[in-house]
Parts: C-alpha cells; structure tokens; sequence
C-alpha cells in the first residue's frame, strides 16, 4: 500500500487513541473515495433492468434537469482536471493520484448519464442517485476536515487541488439538494388526467422512505372527519384493471400446462390399455380417470409467479431488518466498554450514540419499507381472487353450480381471501424466525457460553403452553359464538312480536329468558378471561424466566464466571430480540395451515367445469327459421341422466311457440338448453340473432327500478313509457315512494312477486332482441293482469308481434291465440302443432287441457272479485299488489321482515287530518328522489342512524368507568403501577449485581443476587395476573353485564312507537356488534394500553433518574408524540369507519350476480357486471390502501421518537459516564431500545380504544330511551279480582300516534255495560285499532279517560291493565320456544289446564299427534305451524288467560273461512259473560253482536243495534250492502 500512495495506509494511535482523530491521506484517497463509487457501479446493472422493465414514459427536459446535468458535467470535468494535472507532471510520484480521479470521472460521467437515463424512463426522483451523493458527501467530511486543519498548522501546500476538492464539495451538496426534489410526472401520465391522485406517484425518494406524502391527509383527517371525495383514486398498478387479469393469465398458462401433460400421459396409457382391450377409447379413458393419475393445476404456482418477485422486494427489505437488527446489541457492548474504560477519548462514546441512533432509524425505515410491499401485495392477491372467483362465478356449469352454495362461494370471497390478505404480513416470518433465533443464540453464546442453552429451553418449552393456549380460547370463542347467536335470535324474535309482548305484558318472562342466555355467555367469557391472564403472565414473564434461568445457570455452573454489564444488559437486549419470532412461529404456522385449506378451496372452484360458450351455434342458420334443435339430447350434468331427449324444433321467424307439459316434464329446461345453460349430450342447436330471457323466478337487482329495466341499455323516454304501460306498471309507480327511481332492495324485497315479474318482462322488451324465451312469466301475476300483459305484450297484438317467442305456460286461456304449441311429456316432444290440430288429435295436450281447465276457471273467478276489490281501495290508495294476498309465500316473509325494518306512516294525501293505514313503503331513500310532479306529504317515520365523527367525549369513557366502579379503577391502575415497579426493582436489582466488584476473579452472594432477583421478577408476573384477573375476569365482565342489562331494559321500557321508528336492525346491531365491542375488545384494549403505557413511563423515569439532564428532552419528545398520535387517531378512525362501509356492497353484489347468472348470461351483459364488480372493489381498496400507509406513517414517527429517547439516553450516559456505574448505562440503554415498540403500540391502541369505546355510548343510547309508564305502581294496584263486571267508558277520549301529529280519535265518549258484545266497524284509517290499543295504553291519552269497573286506567301499571285484558292479534306471532312457552310463558297454569284450551282451540288433535306434544317446538317466528294453526294458538292463549274483556282484532287474510267459523263459534261460548271487542272485517261475524260501533275520520258516526243501524240506511247499511247482506 505504501508504493500505492506513498504512505501507510492505516494507523491506530493517529485514528483511535487521540482526542482529535484523522485517518491517514492514503486511506482518505482510496477507501473514502471508492466506497460511493463502488456502490454506484454495482447496483448499476441491476437498476439498468429495472427501469427497461418499467418505462413510464418520458419526462420533457425540466430547469431542474438541466441544472443536475450541468453540475454533473461539472463534477466530470473537475475529478479529470485533478487528473490530467497529474499525469502533466514530470513524472507521476503515486498511483493513487492518478487511479482515484480516473475512477472518480468515469462514476460522475455514469451518474450524469443515468439522470438523463432516468428522464426518458420517466423516473422523477432517484432514490440510487440520492444514496450515492449521500455516500459521496458523507466520505468526503473526513478529507474536508483534514485538509482544513493542515491548512491552518502548516499552510496550502497545494493550491489547486485544495481548490478543487472545495468546488467539489460544494458540488456534492448541491447535488444532494437538488436530488430531493422531483421531476414533473411524465408526458401522457395518468396522473395528469386523475382529479384526485394519490401523491405516491409523485412523491420523491425521501418522500417514499418516510411516508411523507400521506401527511395531506393525515392534517385532512384532523381538521375534518374524511369522507368518500377525500380520498385518492388507487394506483393504476393496485387496480382490478391490472392486478386480475395478471393473475388469470398465469392461472391459464398453469391450467394449459397441466392439460398438455394430463393428455401426454392420456395418450400414453391409452394405447397401452388399448392393446389389451379392444373395448375402445372410451373404456381405456375411463380406465385412466379411474387412477386419479389426473394432476391439478396448482393455484399457489400462479399466485408466485404473477405476485412472487413483488413480494420479495419486501423479503429482501426483511433480511436487511433483521441483520442490522443485531448491530445495536454489539453497540451497547462497546458502550458499557467505554464506560468501564475511564481513560478512553469521549469522542468515542458520542460516535458509539450516534451509531445506535443512525441504526435504530434505518432500521425503522427499512421495516417499513418491508411492511409496505406486503400488505401492498395481500392487497393485490385480495383483489385478484376476489375478481377471479367473480369471473369463474359467471361461467361455471350448473353442476359445479350445485356443489357450492351462494353462501360458501362468498366465503371463498370474504374469509378465503381475507386470509391470504393476512398471512402475506407474517409470511417472512417462516425464514426470518429460524435465522433471527440462530443469530441470537449465536452472539449470546459468545457472551454467557453454554448456560444460553437454560435460557432457550425455557423459551421452547413455553411453546406448548402458548399453543395448548391458543387452542383452548378457540373452542371458548366458539361456544362464546353459540351463545351470542342464540342470545341474538331470541333479541330478533322479540323484536319482530314486541306489540305481542307489550299486549300480553310478556316483558319480563322474555327478559329473564335473554339474561339467562348472557349469564351463560358470559361465563365463557369469564372461563377465556382466566385463559387471557395465564397467557399474558407467561408472555410477559417469559423474557424474565429466560434471563434469569440462563443468568442462574451461568453464575452457579462456575465460580469463575463473573456477571457484569456487558454480559447482562447485552444478554438482555438479545433475549427481546428473540422474544417476537418465538411468540409469531406459532401463529405463523396456523395462518399458513389455514391458508392452505382456503387454497385448496379456491383452487377448486377456479378449476370447476365452464359453460360451453358455441353449444348454441349463432351463425349457421337453416333459411326461414330462427331456433332450430335437431335431435337434441341434454343434461344438467355430464353425469347425469338426459333430462330432455330427441328433442326436434323449428320456429320460423316472428312467430309464437307455447310450451305446454306437466309439472316437471322439462319446460324449463328446455329454455335452458336454448340459452346454453345445460350440457349438451348430442345434436345441434341454432339460434339466429339476439336473445331476450324472462326466467320463472324474476331476478331484481338491488338498483332503481329505471335501472333494472333498462338493464344497461341508454334511456329513450318514449319507448321507456309504452313498455312501462303494457306491463301495467304505471300503477305500481304511483304508489312506490320514488316512482321508478325508488331503490328495489336485495333480491325485489319492496316489489310483490307479481310486480317482479312484470319489472323482468319490461327488462325483455327493452332490450329490443330477435328471438324471447319467456319461462312461464305469467304464473306470477294475479289473472286480469295476465290477461293485459298476453294482450299487449305476448299476443299476437302486442308489442312483440314482430319478434320470435317462445312462451312457457300454465294458463290454458291464452292457448287458442298462440301459433304453434309443443307438449312436452317426461322430457321429449310428444305432439307439435297448432291449437286445433292437437284437439283433434285428442293425445296428451287434450288430457292437459281437461287437468287444467278446472283450475283456470277459478282464477279466473278470483281475478273478478280481485278487480271488485280493488276499486274499493282506490279512495286508500292501497297497492293491490303490495297489501292483497301474494302469491309468494316465501318472498312475503321476506318482505315482511324487510317492511318491519323500514316502515313509514303516511299521512294520507286527501285528507291530512285522517291517518290511513300504515302503508308498507319500503324504500329507503324518499322524498329527495320523487319526481317532480308527484305530490309528497308522507312524513318521515326512520330517521338515519347518526355515525359518530370526530373524538370521542371523555363523559363515555367516565361512562365505562363508572359501569367499572371508580374506586376499583383506581385500584386497578395502582395494580398496574406496582407491576411496573417490580420489573423497575428487578432490572435495578440486576445492575447492582453487575457492578459487584469480582475478588479473585468469582463474585460474593450469588445466590442472594439471584434469590432477590427471582423474587422481584415473579412479583412482577404474579402482580401481572392478579391485575388482569381482576380486570378481564370481573370488573369489566360485569360492568358489560351491567350495561347490556341496562339496555335491555331500557329497551323493553320504550314504548311502542319507539320500535315503529326504529329499524330492528338497527337495534340488534347495538345488542350484537356493540356489546361483543364492550365484553372483548374494550377490556384487551384497555389492558394493553395500560401496559404500554406504564413501561413508557418507566423507561422515562429510569433514564431521567439516572441522567436528570433527561428531564429536558422529555417535554419535546411528549409533545410531538401527542401531535402525531392526534393526527393518526383521528384519520385511520374515519379510514377504518369507510372501508366497512365500502366492504358489504362487494358481497352483496356478488350473491345477487350469482343468483341471476343465467340471466346475465342470456342478455349477455357478463363483461358490464365484471367491471361493476371490479369497480366495488376498488372502491373499498381505496380506503383501506390509506389505512395500511397511515400505519406506516405513524411507525416511522413514533419510533423516531423511541429513536431520539435511544440517542439521549446513550449520548447522556455518555456524559455523566464518570458517575454512572456500568450497569447503571446498561439498564438505562437497554430500557430505551424497548421503548418503540411500546410507544407504537400505545397510539394504536388509543385509536382502538376511541374507535371501540364509542360502542359504550351507542349502548348507553338505548339504556336511556324515552320509556312508558311505570309497569307496577305500587301505591294504585286494583284488586286481584279486577275487572269483575268489565264495565268500559270513555269519556270525551281523544289520542294521537305521536306529538304533533293530528288527533287519531276526537272526543269519543260511550259507555259498554259488562258482559256487551260490541262490533267495530270503518273504512281503512278510520281508527278501529286505535281504539283497541287505547284500552291497552299502548297509545297515551290526549285528552280524556278511559275506566274500567269504575278504575280509571290512566292511574295504574301497565302490568296490571294489560295482564287483565286479553287480545287476539290481526297477525298471529309465535315465538321459537314450546307449544306451552307460546301459551303460558310464566308457567301458572299445570298442563291439565293447557290441554282443555287446546281443545276448545280445535288443536288438540294436532298437537296430540306430534310426539313431544305440548313441548312441541316452535320454530322461529312459528313457520312450522300453518297461518291458520298459529292463529288457533292465539285463540288458545286468550281462553287460557280467560279475562272479563276480550279484544278481537279480526284477522281475515290468514284464515281460510272454516277456521274462522271455529274461532267465532268458541268465542261465542266461552266468552258468553265477557265484554268483546271486536274489530270486523267481515260484517256476517257481528251481525249478532249486542250493539255495533261505526267510526269515521276518528269519531264516533253510529252506534247501536245491528238492525237498527240497518233500518236507519246510514253508513252501516252501506257497507253491509256491500257485503251483499242487506
């Protein structure tokens, strides 16, 4: 080295043992220089790859640029002057000085290149350009010091290069200022065109590193809860555009691949078994398939190869992480060195501080560099399967279909996906655990030898028990679940029959039964609280066992082995690195076991068979006819028997085809097979032109009806009207909230079935196609409207008159008018021809048409009355089709529970004074929609349920506390306190003993070192349980307990109109999602943030005790920790609130898509609902996309916090060396090397807790809801006996539903003697059962009183009244539970009582013939019971309840005329003496009754005999004319 420069090339007592280092010229002139230069020219052909894979265009010459260029050239021209200076010399004195500016040169010619390079590629900020100007200015200080200070002792001896290296310097600086700043994005970019951008794109290499870029919208966020317009569209590389189809290509190679070797074997093995068999191909095939030789594509190979080399971008980011994760460990060993060497240079100790700040940052930024491609690229993978699954979900055959539900193909979508998303986070884990471990125990065995060996045995045992509790809270949660779901289902029953509960005063029977349900819950919860605990107390003392185990060992295996420091704190350091790949390994392998089983079931469903799409050929066509199938065999499935056989069809053009058959003789299929959705076994089918399909069952999107009609095809208002009209649409629109731009809910609920299936003919003749498959749509709709929608649409004078038809039906009355009719008997065409022909044949069509025509005569029949009907509603404007009777039985259960959630009371356009009945509007979104020339008075009954933004009041959290009990909170947080003072003790213990002086090499009282230490350490670990006993296991338990059974009450309290308002939904989402919040998540939250919390504390508190010259940088540190928290807390809340709320649409989108495939498929619109799909879903990614970087950019800050409190306690320690003791350093760096992780969890935790804290309040909500009136007052109880004439009065009564509305009744006063049969009678809205719910108090009084037997009811409890009264409602409920439950819920009454009602009900022969008898069970809502059964069940109760006034809100629509008869014959005889109420629907069931009520607009208009009210001819008589008995 010497003849290389002239000079030694290294020199310790000139670099290290002085107080003002150097390092010697040759080593500044070779290594200083060739570092950045070596950097530069390696990573070259590497970043020369990159950018000609990624070319994003060019950017157009900048000022910017050409100042970089020109300062470059510059740099070149300056390190060749040096150069060529040199070689001008007589003769070169040194190598060096000419190979180090020649080196030099060419590195600054390729840095110069390479930013013009980086302009045509588009790059707008280098990040290997930064590095090297970095490299290159940090290595030139050195020479720029030294060259100052031999200036100033001895003077410039050589003036040119001393000017040079200046310009040079000065040069580098510039350059790395201006390298910080960024190009402008390149021409034609897409970001030039996107209103909202996201700054990412744009953002330069610092920028990059640090998440600076997200800053925008993290002070948004504070000033303004974010909405939907705030955030950014998603990158172009993270969109469904581009992430899908990546993947489905890989996924086809994959499928091809595995197809030709499959065939290759195939074709082998064939001929081999051919030459033993001669029985064909087909047994050879059939022979091989049996092997299962077949190989599978492999999904997992094509998620590699479209996402692998991403995801290692991150892996490589985790391999550096992990190595420099292991330098500050080796730091601080050189730290407690230098402190124990008194005469060292203290340049060192600053260096040494330095160093450890300098890693601990690159390490952060490194992380989270890593952090970032992986979820960046679980974020593609859930996009790409979610939009592959999508694609397969459109094409799959129906087999395949029927081998996975709805349900399960959604789960592929949500869990399945989900779970991919999650283990891409950890996936490093599998390689980087085994090598952070082996490092680990590799340093520690250089410090404490083979006693490590104790340490980690105790680690690997602690496995297990981690496992074996991991396991155990699994099955807790599960039977945690059955609990909750059970509590749930009972909380929805109650809810949908809370007007039952309320009439019978059930309330608390029901109530005692959901708190049963919760007791047991949560005592599972308490059983998985005391698991909780064990666990937290061995993860939290594992660290110490570890330690003290190998420190025990250490010094009791020899006496000769002294602990000191160096040894103990770098030991511990070490011991916290391991702890986290011990504790993730576990998890790791179960997401990785999951994920795999989510794998296969992915890959399972992306390798199902597909529709052929050329089994119906379009193009060649037979001359005149439009359809064709000759000889056509077909299955639903390859393996299954031929549904439809020798099927033979021509239909010439612009004809009508009727298919006619039994039911099940393949109709439906045969429209199938037209459409291509069945295999087709043998022959050919053609079809000319476009096609239109009406299926059996409609299918309605959840959109506006305008949109399910015109289905994707551009709005034409005139055509749009005449199709509205000849499906006698028009009507409905009139009575829907928004026209037709009301919002149809999932699946039509807010449609009847009649009215969806006329949507779904509307749908057909919008789209305009050639040839219209309608399957059997007029079975759905009542019989004139079928009538109307032949003759105008179908038939041969309606509006497709024009277009082939091929038409399924039932009805046998629009037969005559068809062209051509085929029978269809057992799946082949058993006679063809026209109407007349086939009479004549009298074969299997004239047996039809006998079946059928009974039938069609008495729909016909109903379709008159219906007519009738309906013009006496009109005055109501009631919709026959929405509130006659449906004929969808299982829609209408649907629909009622959809219409229960969302109701609205109108008030009644006519007459605003006059409430009509409540009209089951059903839309969501009102009056903002209506066109313009309806008239809208309907007042709003929902009001939208408030989302809580902004920061959460400190009153809820008082809220919690005081549910907790604030002593004990106190008690609690001084149990924490203590904890942390014993691992203070413990870790203060263990640096007194390091710092035991050694005589003769071994140290004194080793065994009370480790005695004491032992102790303080269990402390810590016993004091950890107690706390978290205490805390999960009871206080927070019952605090949850208390509150849920404040809400309950609080719930059963309200009075009726509460649940009109509110959506049951709405209620069982606080019942369900909120307390689930308040058992488990608020508790875990709480008692992590305690936690960290405390030990952050405690880090501040040692490193301020130790260096009180701490104290000054705390204040600072606090303050920026609090302003990022602030910041962070308040956008990732409103983030995480946007990305649920985005999520359900995609799910819900997909379960509709699924069920209207075929539908899809036939107007083939399979493109236009991929690109809906994809939209969803990049949708909600571009609110969780912000979410994932607002993590990341709070971790960079809050550990460059942690960062900052390393560098002050080491630099501090530095200082103070000469009073502080070794150990004193060693536990105070220490300590603050754990302090980031604590400060990190800390803030996510405050934002976990406000978000889930705010559950408390929602509760707290519904705990304080406007009640009723007292249940029991105790002071105004009526005798036992109460009522005993059931004498009933109203004086001057008047009510109204709510404060101000108008009243309902005005002014009734009347007065019914004990014992009278009363008959109430009105037309619709005139309040009937108004009336009845006032003597029930459901409705309060206006003015005026009711009092039965003298008892004025306004003065005495609920209970009281309502249990003395008894009603049977217009809809019968029944509960899930028994047959006894659902009669006697209180249990009073012994079984001999039970059965004698049931035989007065007329069930008793029902009920004796099911084998559990009285305990029969009941399903929810009582479904296995017939309509009429369930009203005989609320017969039995009011018989067993026997008062002396019975109401009867007549419920006609369920009940078939025979059972009615039963019900008015038995309250004849059992009610004889009792006062009857009875609300007529059917005016033969009073014309008996003492005297009959008729109310109009809320009075009273007559009030007598039958008879007489019929000879007065008033309004009675009219309606009994009506009815046809007068």
């Amino acid at each position: 080295m010497k003849r290389f420069c002239g000079s030694e090339f290294w020199n310790a007592s000139l670099t290290l043992y002085t107080d003002s280092p150097d390092l010697t010229p040759c080593f500044q002139n070779t290594v200083l220089v060739w570092i950045p230069c070596i950097f530069l020219w390696a990573a070259f052909p590497f970043y020369h790859f990159y950018l000609k894979q990624n070319n994003k265009g060019y950017i157009v010459m900048s000022i910017l640029n050409k100042v970089k260029t020109f300062f470059g050239v510059l740099l070149w021209l300056i390190c060749w002057l040096d150069l060529f200076y040199e070689l001008g010399q007589s003769r070169v004195q040194h190598p060096v000085k000419v190979v180090t500016p020649l080196i030099l040169g060419i590195t600054m010619l390729l840095a110069t290149v390479l930013i013009q390079y980086e302009r045509l590629r588009g790059v707008q900020s280098s990040g290997l350009l930064f590095i090297f100007w970095l490299l290159a200015l940090l290595c030139a200080i050195v020479p720029f010091r030294s060259r100052i200070r031999e200036a100033a002792d001895k003077g410039v001896t050589d003036q040119l290069r001393f000017t040079t290296f200046y310009i040079y310097f000065g040069l580098l600086l510039f350059q790395l200022i201006l390298s910080c700043f960024n190009e402008k994005p390149p021409l034609f970019s897409s970001i030039v065109t996107d209103p909202n951008p996201c700054p990412e794109y744009t953002a330069g290499f610092l920028s990059t590193m640090t998440f600076w870029w997200f800053t925008s919208m993290a002070i948004k966020g504070y000033r303004n809860p974010l909405e939907d317009k705030d955030l950014w569209s998603l990158n172009k590389k993270d969109t469904s555009e581009i992430v899908v189809p990546t993947l489905l290509k890989k996924w086809e190679t994959e499928k091809a691949k595995v197809q030709r070797k499959n065939q290759a074997v195939y074709s082998t093995s064939s001929t081999k078994v051919l030459n033993h068999v001669d029985g064909g191909t087909e047994e050879a095939g059939v022979l091989l398939l049996g092997k299962n030789d077949t190989k599978q594509p492999s999904f997992l190979k094509a998620l590699l190869k479209a996402y692998g080399s991403y995801f290692l971008i991150g892996s490589a980011y985790k391999l550096m992480q992990d190595l420099i994760g292991f330098v500050n460990p080796q730091l601080l060993n050189l730290l407690i060195n230098f402190t124990m060497q008194k005469d060292a240079p203290s340049w060192w100790g600053f260096a040494l501080a330095f160093l450890m700040f300098f890693c601990a940052l690159l390490q952060t930024i490194i992380l989270h560099q890593h952090f970032q491609y992986c979820f960046v690229t679980g974020m593609r993978l859930r996009t790409a399967i979610i939009g592959a699954i999508y694609r397969k979900s459109l094409v799959i055959t129906n087999s395949a279909k029927r081998s996975s539900t709805v349900g399960e193909i959604v789960n592929l979508m949500s869990v399945d996906a989900q779970r991919f998303m999650d283990l891409t986070t950890f996936l490093n884990m599998l390689w980087s655990a085994p090598l952070q471990i082996i490092l680990a125990l590799y340093f520690l065995w250089q410090y404490l030898g083979p006693s490590v060996l104790a340490g980690f045995a105790v680690m690997v045992l602690l496995i297990p028990l981690n496992a074996a509790i991991a396991m155990k809270t699994r099955a807790f949660q599960v039977e945690q679940m059955q609990y909750k779901d059970a509590r749930i289902k009972l909380m929805s029953e109650i809810l949908n029959g809370i007007k039952v509960l309320k009439l019978y005063a059930w309330e608390n029977s029901f109530k005692e039964k959901v708190l049963q349900i919760r007791e047991n819950e949560l005592k599972v919860l308490r059983k998985s609280a005391y698991l909780g605990a064990v666990s937290i107390f061995a993860w939290t003392s594992a660290p110490f066992l570890v330690a003290l185990t190998t420190f025990a060992v250490y010094v009791t295996v020899n006496d000769k082995n002294v602990l000191d420091a160096k040894k103990a704190f770098v030991s511990l350091s070490l011991f916290n690195i391991l702890r986290f790949p011990l504790n993730m390994l576990p998890q790791v392998i179960s997401s990785i076991v999951q994920a795999s089983v989510s794998l296969k079931r992915i890959q399972c469903f992306l390798s199902h068979d597909e529709l052929d799409p050329d089994s119906v050929d379009k193009k060649n066509i037979a001359s005149g006819c439009v359809v064709t199938v000759v000889n056509g065999k077909f299955s639903w499935a390859k393996s299954d028997p031929a549904t439809l056989h020798s099927i033979n069809l021509m239909v010439p053009h612009g004809s009508l085809l009727a298919v006619v058959g039994h039911v099940g003789c393949g109709k439906s299929s045969l429209v199938s097979a037209l459409l291509g959705e069945m295999e087709k076994l043998e022959g050919e089918i053609s079809i000319k032109g476009s096609v239109a399909y009406v299926s059996q069952q409609a299918w309605i999107q959840n959109a506006t009806l305008r949109d399910n009609i015109l289905f994707g095809k551009p709005y034409n208002a005139e055509k749009y009207s005449s199709i509205l009209e000849a499906c006698a649409l028009l009507t409905d629109l009139e009575v829907l909230p928004g026209g037709d731009q009301t919002e149809i809910g999932e699946k039509g609920i807010n449609l009847s079935g009649g009215q969806k299936q006329r949507v779904s003919i509307a749908r057909a003749l919008y789209s305009e196609a050639d040839v219209y498959l309608l399957d059997d749509p007029l079975s759905a709709v009542d019989a004139h409207v079928a009538k109307h929608i032949f003759d105008k649409v179908i038939g041969p004078e309606g509006l497709l008159k024009d277009k082939t038809r091929i038409l399924v039906t039932h009805s046998i009355t629009f037969l005559p008018q068809v062209d051509n009719i085929v029978v269809l008997v057992d799946g082949s065409v058993s006679e063809m021809g026209s109407y007349q022909e086939l009479l004549t044949q009298n074969g299997a069509f004239a047996e039809f048409l006998r079946n059928y025509t009974l039938e069609d005569i008495v729909e016909e029949d109903e379709a008159i009355e219906l007519e009738e009907e309906e013009e006496d509603f009109r005055e109501d404007t009631l919709s026959n089709h929405i509130d006659m009777v449906d004929n969808e039985p299982v829609a209408n259960e649907a629909r009622k529970q959809f219409i229960r959630q969302i109701s609205v009371i109108s008030v009644d356009l006519e007459n605003p004074k006059k409430m009509s009945t409540r009209k089951r509007k059903c839309s969501e979104r009102k009056a903002a929609e209506h066109p313009p020339d309806k008239k809208s008075s309907a007042q709003k009954l929902i009001y939208a349920e408030t989302a809580e933004t902004g920061r959460v009041k400190l009153q809820v959290f008082w809220e919690y506390v005081k549910a907790v009990g604030p002593i004990l909170c106190l008690f609690i947080c001084f149990l924490y306190c203590c904890q942390n003072a014993a691992a203070i003790g413990a870790n203060v213990w263990l640096s007194e003993w390091t710092s035991d002086t050694a005589v003769n090499g071994t140290q004194t009282e080793t065994s009370m070192r480790v005695g004491v230490y032992a102790a303080l350490g269990l402390t810590q670990g016993l004091l950890i349980f107690i706390t978290c006993f205490l805390s999960r296991a009871y206080l927070m338990l019952k605090a949850s307990q208390m509150i849920h059974q404040q809400m309950l009450q609080g719930t059963l309290l309200s009075p009726l109109s509460f649940f009109e308002a509110t959506p049951s939904g709405r209620i069982l989402n606080r019942f369900a999602k909120d307390i689930d919040t308040i058992d488990i998540n608020i508790p875990e939250n709480i008692d992590i943030w305690m936690r960290t919390f405390w030990y952050t504390a405690s880090v501040l508190l040692i490193c301020s005790a130790l260096t009180p010259i701490f104290l000054i940088v705390i204040v600072p540190l606090m303050m920026f920790y609090w302003w990022v928290q602030r910041f962070y807390v308040a956008t990732s809340r409103q983030l995480k609130r946007l990305e649920s709320v985005s999520r359900s649409p995609i799910y819900s989108h997909f379960s509709e898509t699924i069920t209207g495939t075929s539908v899809i498929r036939a107007y083939g619109r399979q493109n236009a609902f991929v690109l809906i799909s994809d939209k969803k879903v990049d949708e909600n990614q571009k609110s969780y996309y912000p979410g994932i970087v607002s993590n990341r950019w709070l971790g960079i800050r809050i550990e460059f916090i942690g960062n900052c409190i390393v560098l002050f306690a080491a630099l501090f320690a530095v200082i103070e060396r000469n009073k502080l003791t070794p150990g004193m350093v060693g536990l105070s760096v220490s300590y603050a090397l754990q302090v980031t992780m604590s400060l990190n969890w800390m803030v996510r935790m405050t934002s976990d807790l406000e978000s889930n804290i705010v559950a408390v309040e929602r509760v707290k909500e519904y705990s304080e809801t406007e009640t009723e009136a007292p249940w029991i007052v105790p002071d105004k109880r009526p005798p036992e006996d109460w009522p005993t004439q059931g004498k009933v009065e109203f004086n001057d009564y008047s009510v109204r539903y709510r404060e101000g509305l108008d009243l309902v009744l005005k002014n009734l006063t009347l007065q019914v003697k004990g014992g009278e049969k009363i008959g109430i009678v009105g037309r619709t809205g005139a309040g009937k059962s108004s009336m009845t719910l006032c003597l029930f108090r459901i409705l309060e009084a206006a003015a005026g009183e009711i009092t039965i037997d003298g008892v004025k009811i306004s003065e005495i409890g609920l209970h009281d009244l309502r249990s003395k009264l008894t009603i049977i409602p217009q809809d019968p409920v029944l509960f899930s539970g028994t047959l006894r439950m659902n009669l006697d819920p209180f249990e009073k009454y012994a079984d001999e009582d039970i059965w004698k009602v049931l035989e007065l009900s007329h069930l008793n022969r029902f009920v004796s013939s099911q084998p559990a008898g009285i305990n029969h069970e009941c399903s929810e809502g009582g479904e296995n019971l017939s309509v009429g059964q369930r009203q005989l069940v609320c017969l039995a109760r009011a018989l067993l309840r026997k008062t002396r006034i019975l109401v009867l809100d007549e419920a006609t629509a369920a009940i078939d005329l025979e059972t009615d008869d039963l019900i008015q014959s038995t309250i004849r005889t059992q009610f004889e003496d009792c006062t009857v109420f009875t609300i007529a629907h059917r005016l033969n069931t009073i014309l008996d009754y003492t005297r009959v009520l008729v109310l109009d607009k809320g009075q009273i208009a007559e009030f007598d005999t039958p008879t007489n009210l019929i000879a007065k001819k008033g309004i009675f008589y009219g309606m009994a004319k009506d009815a046809g008995l007068a």
